[in-house]
């Protein structure tokens, strides 16, 4: 059963439950003005429906401007299921197929925390709105290592405007969550020669992922404190906020998780202290790029996802670029920049 709840700010915002299976969840479209509502599904032990609602919200704005700023024909839009991923059941990602079903349309979804592509293949047995997965004439599979290498790409952007660096070896990199992206970001900046610093919450992961790249263990607490050259937030969102924004050394922000900044101040608290951040749905984009390239049923994925990739590159510089000259927070301005692309169409 879905029902629709108000969301002054959102075109549309429902929560899902199916008491059979045990589902409860959000969906919220928060624009369609580009094209059809895109984002992916996550689960997650939220505290309360408050919470959860709070999440979804924050993430489909973030996927409204993430959307536009990687120029694709497709608004913004996130899905949430309350509860700890290892409970999730078949019977519970098809009630939720079912809810996307009833959408008609105005949102596809894909695998976001805690989920995978063999989850998105149980929603697309209600649905056909589903990306993400594994088979298929147009199948993009699992997005997490084209989400890494946008971060990458970005990173090695933010080093040059930050340190004036032509490459990553020799940086060091403290890395805060070691999931899909978290890890396959690792795996590239290892490759290039940049020292690492790693947290998770997971012991397990954080272990085999140090032997992984012969990285240095850090603490979940302190990691954002690390004396790094850039701090590289890849878990949940708002870890950059008034606590602990003071304690940050690293001098560059680039990392894979949405919704960074736990308020619109961080980003002035950021540039006071002369760290530059890089705005993370620009950063963060490929992942979604990948999957477009499934909904809109592109013939020849791999040329086509280099190329908006390279596009995604080109808009972080410029972005960086015009900052520094306004003497402005990148955060700021790409606000004002894709924000103008989110705006109704006249006629």
């Amino acid at each position: 059963m879905i029902t629709r709840l108000s969301a002054p700010q959102h075109e549309e915002l429902w929560r899902v439950e199916d008491a059979e299976s045990g589902l409860r969840g959000y969906i919220a479209l928060q624009s369609t003005v580009l094209g059809p509502a895109a984002g992916g599904l996550r689960m997650r032990p939220y505290d309360s429906d408050e919470d959860a609602i709070a999440d979804v919200l924050n993430l489909s704005r973030g996927m409204s401007y993430k959307n536009a700023a990687a120029d694709l024909p497709l608004g913004g839009g996130k899905a949430v299921i309350m509860g700890h991923p290892a409970t999730k059941t078949p019977a519970m990602l098809r009630a939720m197929g079912r809810a996307i079903a009833a959408l008609d349309g105005r949102y596809w979804t894909a695998e976001d925390m805690g989920m995978s592509p063999a989850d998105m293949a149980e929603i697309a047995r209600e649905t056909r709105h589903v990306a993400g997965l594994d088979s298929g004439p147009f199948a993009s599979g699992d997005p997490s290592p084209v989400t890494a290498q946008g971060v990458f790409n970005a990173l090695k952007i933010g080093l040059k405007h930050r340190y004036d660096r032509d490459d990553v070896q020799g940086t060091t990199v403290a890395v805060q969550g070691l999931g899909h992206v978290g890890w396959h970001l690792c795996r590239l900046l290892h490759e290039a020669g940049a020292r690492l610093i790693l947290a998770d919450t997971d012991a397990t992961r954080l272990t085999q992922s140090c032997a992984d790249f012969g990285a240095t263990a850090g603490d979940v607490a302190t990691i954002h404190a690390a004396e790094a050259d850039v701090f590289a937030p890849c878990a949940i969102g708002g870890t950059l906020n008034a606590t602990t924004i003071p304690d940050i050394r690293a001098g560059l922000i680039a990392g894979a998780a949405n919704n960074q900044l736990a308020t619109p101040a961080d980003a002035d608290r950021l540039a006071a202290r002369g760290i530059l951040y890089l705005p993370d749905y620009v950063a963060n984009g490929g992942g979604i790029i990948n999957v477009a390239a499934e909904i809109l049923r592109i013939e020849d994925r791999t040329p086509w996802v280099a190329a908006r990739l390279e596009a995604l590159s080109t808009t972080m510089t410029r972005i960086l670029t015009h900052a520094a000259a306004k003497g402005q927070s990148p955060a700021h301005l790409a606000d004002t920049i894709i924000g103008e692309r989110l705006l109704p169409r006249a006629g």
